[in-house]
């Protein structure tokens, strides 16, 4: 089922859309599956479980850690990610940057940013996220580059709510990106605004997400077993 699935969901997705297959507790033949059809991109939200997978599957799979990320956790994954979705703070991005020189890389890293109306979730302000970025601290960091912007709305049925989280985020992603082009920032190049899940992801795409990271509607309901 998963390859029907992953196939008819890409059709309906207009092309400027990217898709990050969600497989956080799904077995490795699951991916495989997903990978059959040519997708590459798929999303872990621990490390340990992305690790696994990557050890395990082929090498050309473009990983992306979209869960949080602890600073002491960086090391294990800064060899092969492709792209973190979740960095909250300067310190982890130090860390990253730390990791990612001693691997002889530059990792591309998405600001997640505080929307909803959760205490659950992560995240900076928008107020913190524009001082990180026009921080010098920030300027020296030469192993990371800032390729965007991610959110999560309020896990609500509210479909206004959620349309005014991620109308704001984009809002705020066409600030950011027009000050930068006169900060002239060098680590910074922003062209992702990942926005979206299984529940959301058609108002986030009308709101302008063009990267959405969906996992039940490919592989079904989470297996927590695994």
């Amino acid at each position: 089922m998963v390859k029907e699935n992953i196939l008819k969901f890409k059709e309906l997705l207009p092309q400027h859309v990217n898709l990050v297959a969600v497989s956080k507790t799904q077995p490795a033949n699951a991916v495989s599956e997903a990978y059959q059809t040519g997708h590459r991109v798929f999303g872990e939200n621990k490390v340990q479980e992305l690790v696994a997978k990557y050890n395990e599957l082929p090498k050309d799979i473009q990983w992306h850690l979209i869960g949080h990320l602890q600073t002491n956790k960086v090391k294990y994954i800064a060899p092969f990610i492709s792209l973190i979705h979740s960095v909250d703070s300067l310190k982890l991005l130090q860390e990253i940057n730390k990791q990612a020189a001693k691997n002889n890389r530059v990792i591309d890293c998405l600001l997640q940013l505080y929307i909803a109306n959760e205490e659950t979730k992560f995240g900076l302000s928008y107020e913190e996220a524009d001082l990180l970025l026009s921080s010098e601290e920030f300027k020296q960091l030469k192993n990371i580059r800032i390729v965007g912007l991610m959110g999560m709305a309020t896990n609500t049925t509210n479909a206004a709510q959620i349309r005014n989280e991620f109308h704001s985020l984009k809002n705020f992603f066409n600030m950011i990106r027009s000050l930068n082009l006169t900060r002239g920032t060098e680590n910074v190049e922003l062209k992702i605004l990942s926005m979206g899940m299984s529940s959301d992801y058609q108002i986030a795409i009308e709101e302008g997400s063009n990267m959405i990271r969906v996992g039940s509607i490919i592989f079904g309901e989470r297996n927590y077993a695994n």
